[in-house]
């Protein structure tokens, strides 16, 4: 394909002289100078008449100059006609590549798409699961909480019975001093 697109100009650009001639006549034929120099040439062969001509003479040279010309023109037609032939395959194979191109964009689009679905999923989970684990935390932070008040009412309760017990001590002390001193 890219082949046959590299070698189109170069046959143009680069193709024989007879080629080249022939894409010229196509072009001038069709053009409004080559209407002129056709009216020209008819008036031109009608005049003849003037130079001793006769009309029969006069047909016959027309009529061979008007079917010489039917020939290349339909000739030089065929070769534009190929030539649109050639560029439209060119064009409808640029177009199934296109064609091709898109479907395989469109499929690369929707397997995105799938991707993207499947990530929010992930993420729509994974937003649980933070959940989950942020009620965990606070959880866990309420117990820790918790047994830090226990083992601080426990710690105040092991004081007061420290004190008390060195109250009893210090009590039982200065009962055995005055014991002992009674002795």
């Amino acid at each position: 394909m890219k082949q046959d697109k590299q070698s189109q100009p170069a046959r143009e650009a680069g193709g024989s002289n007879l080629e080249n001639i022939a894409i010229g006549a196509t072009r001038y034929i069709g053009s409004l100078p080559s209407l002129i120099l056709h009216t020209f040439f008819f008036v031109g062969i009608f005049s003849l008449s003037v130079f001793g001509f006769t009309f029969d003479q006069i047909m016959l040279i027309l009529t061979t100059a008007v079917s010489l010309e039917a020939i290349y023109l339909s000739i030089f037609i065929q070769m534009t006609v190929n030539r649109q032939s050639e560029q439209i395959a060119e064009v409808s194979e640029d177009v199934e590549e296109i064609s091709e191109d898109v479907e395989e964009i469109s499929k690369d689009i929707d397997d995105i798409q799938e991707d993207v679905e499947g990530i929010s999923e992930d993420v729509e989970e994974i937003s649980k699961d933070i959940d989950g684990i942020q009620e965990d935390v606070e959880e866990i932070s309420e117990e820790i909480e918790e047994e830090e008040r226990e083992e601080a009412a426990e710690h105040a309760k092991g004081v007061e019975k420290i004190e008390r017990l060195e109250g009893i001590l210090a009590e039982l002390l200065q009962e055995v001093k005055t014991l002992k001193g009674k002795k």
